[in-house]
């Protein structure tokens, strides 16, 4: 079976690249994937992989199998912008093939595992493997956006809740087990306002906040740290204010805070630590914290609240889902891998974080290049993720069948 799986996915590399490039040369940002829905579910089509619904948000499910116990394999397929075009080698929707990779926006983050995917489904489709299991193959929607926000819906909503996860955003063909948490937090000051001749009359909510930023700065070096996600983080990563005019005293300002969260750390906790810091500066009618609420509707025009708090996860390195990846991996390069981490946030804060499901990441293309210019996957990357993907319900059944623990998330 082993040696099938590598001589179909080998076999499909032509292919699987030709979906890739069709896949960047159609732009998806969040909330705008109707288009790309629309390309996959034509080569899902060609494929003869017809077994695919949607949800009512508009997330895309390709289930294969019948089987007592499920693993959902996830892409999302929106993408962030271009930015500056000036920073661009080639055209950044062109999906243009050369010298052995992809190019193009989303070839990494993260249209290449959607890619990889497709390849894996035909395989498995084609091979009749792994009748034990149902697998979803999922194309999920609005992750750059809100991360996250897809799988809450696929599982409270839609009700799809798989025993087992993995999450094919970029590890560079690595196994990662986790990734720290993060949450929006949105700081008011409220000052008064005066004549800009007369400052002494009112008071400046722009110093308020500035004043306020260098303590929350001092904050960012004293935070919870934990041996495998690392230290937790703040930053400031926007500010704004009003004013009757360029010649009065503003009478609000607002500053936007990205925090990113290690292991055991929550929204109360870190909400706690800012107001502690504001405590010191301000009284409590001067300032107000909150953690915005995400509200765009989907491209199907369907809005699902959700508040911008995403918890950090790590699976546990003995647990069966865990132990299968390893073996996989050995049998795709030889040696057992080093389990890592994204440093980034993916739709595993729902997944594991929230919904406990076990959750694991492998893709191809390498994280350094999602969100920037020139973004390119190496096309070999495609056919060795699609092997892992094909590879990983066997060595899934070896390790639940020899009676390996499952343990917590």
């Amino acid at each position: 079976m082993i040696e099938r799986i590598i001589t179909k996915a080998t076999s499909f590399r032509d292919q699987v690249t030709k979906i890739l490039s069709e896949l960047i040369q159609v732009k998806s940002l969040s909330g705008k994937e109707q288009l790309v829905l629309d390309k996959i579910t034509q080569i899902l089509d060609d494929l003869e992989l017809r077994t695919y619904s949607y949800d009512q948000l508009g997330n895309l499910i390709l289930k294969i199998g019948s089987g007592s116990q499920s693993i959902a394999f996830d892409a999302h397929i929106d993408t962030v912008d271009s930015g500056d075009l000036e920073q661009w080698k080639t055209e950044p929707f062109s999906g243009v093939v050369d010298s052995g990779f992809i190019h193009g926006r989303g070839a990494v983050d993260q249209k290449g595992g959607a890619a990889a995917m497709i390849a894996a489904a035909h395989i498995i489709n084609q091979l009749n493997l792994y009748p034990q299991y149902t697998l979803f193959f999922t194309f999920t929607i609005m992750e750059e956006d809100c991360d996250g926000l897809c799988w809450n819906y696929l599982i409270e909503k839609h009700h799809l809740k798989p025993d087992f996860a993995v999450i094919t955003e970029p590890t560079n063909l690595n196994v990662y087990i986790g990734h720290r948490g993060r949450m929006e937090i949105d700081v008011e000051f409220k000052g008064i306002s005066a004549h800009a001749s007369a400052p002494s009359r009112g008071r400046n909510a722009i110093y308020s906040a500035c004043y306020n930023i260098l303590d929350l700065e001092q904050l960012n070096n004293q935070l919870k740290s934990d041996p495998f996600l690392g230290s937790g983080s703040l930053a400031v990563t926007n500010i704004r204010s009003n004013s009757p005019s360029f010649c009065a005293i503003p009478d609000y300002a607002i500053i936007h805070l990205d925090r990113r969260l290690t292991s055991g750390e929550t929204a109360q906790s870190a909400l706690v630590e800012i107001e502690h810091v504001l405590k010191k500066n301000l009284k409590s009618d001067q300032y107000h914290v909150s953690i915005p609420q995400y509200l765009k509707p989907s491209y199907r025009g369907i809005t699902y609240p959700h508040k911008k708090f995403f918890p950090s996860w790590i699976t546990n390195m003995e647990h069966p889902l865990v132990e299968a990846a390893q073996q996989t991996y050995q049998q795709l390069f030889g040696y057992l891998p080093e389990l890592g981490k994204w440093i980034f946030s993916t739709n595993g804060v729902a997944l594991c974080g929230k919904h406990h499901i076990p959750t694991l990441g492998f893709g191809p293309g390498n994280e350094i290049y999602a969100h920037s210019p020139n973004e390119k996957i190496p096309q070999e990357d495609l056919v060795q993720a699609s092997i892992f993907y094909s590879l990983l319900p066997h060595y899934l059944t070896q390790s639940t069948n020899q009676g390996t623990k499952t343990n917590e998330t």
